[in-house]
């Protein structure tokens, strides 16, 4: 059985290597290598459960372990594949990655504030609201986060849910219509 989610691994390494170079080269995938990763994804749903979707978020943080991968050494991608899969089955870890990540951010944040580069502190600033937003769709995450709130930067309970809690005290959810007296 380990034969053969390798395997599957380094097919469906091998297609994602191939979207990745054409997106390398400005275009998009074509539709038959579309159709080949939707064939290896299920292939690999087979002989591992959500193992596709954790390789691929394995690919999102480092693009060549795809090219590894597909190339035959597939260890590195096998241990990237297991930590992914650890954070998606464990809201603990999740949590921790969170909060780390906020806390890092945010700092940033401050840093581009202080040094006038407005553009990358409005981007960083994006990036924390798309994390606020992302605990809307996992509910199990926001509930583990509601005990570390302070580490957050929430200090007041408002009833708000944490998402929404996250983007108010943090000023990322103000817009320009609540200026404007609308």
């Amino acid at each position: 059985m380990r034969k053969a989610r390798t395997e599957a691994l380094k097919r469906h390494a091998r297609r994602v290597d191939a979207i990745f170079t054409a997106q390398e080269r400005g275009n998009s995938g074509t539709p038959d290598q579309l159709r080949d990763l939707a064939g290896s994804r299920a292939s690999f749903e087979e002989v591992r459960p959500d193992g596709w979707r954790d390789a691929e978020a394995a690919y999102a943080k480092d693009p060549s372990l795809a090219r590894e991968a597909g190339s035959g050494q597939a260890n590195r991608a096998i241990r990237a594949l297991q930590l992914e899969t650890r954070l998606r089955t464990a809201p603990e870890r999740r949590a921790v990655q969170f909060v780390d990540r906020w806390q890092k951010l945010h700092l940033t944040s401050l840093k581009h504030y202080r040094s006038g580069t407005m553009s990358d502190y409005r981007s960083t600033r994006a990036e924390m609201g798309e994390m606020a937003k992302s605990l809307q769709r996992d509910p199990q995450l926001e509930s583990v986060l509601a005990n570390r709130k302070a580490e957050l930067g929430i200090r007041m309970e408002s009833g708000r849910r944490l998402g929404a809690e996250l983007a108010y005290c943090h000023g990322i959810d103000i817009t320009r219509g609540r200026g404007l007296g609308l």
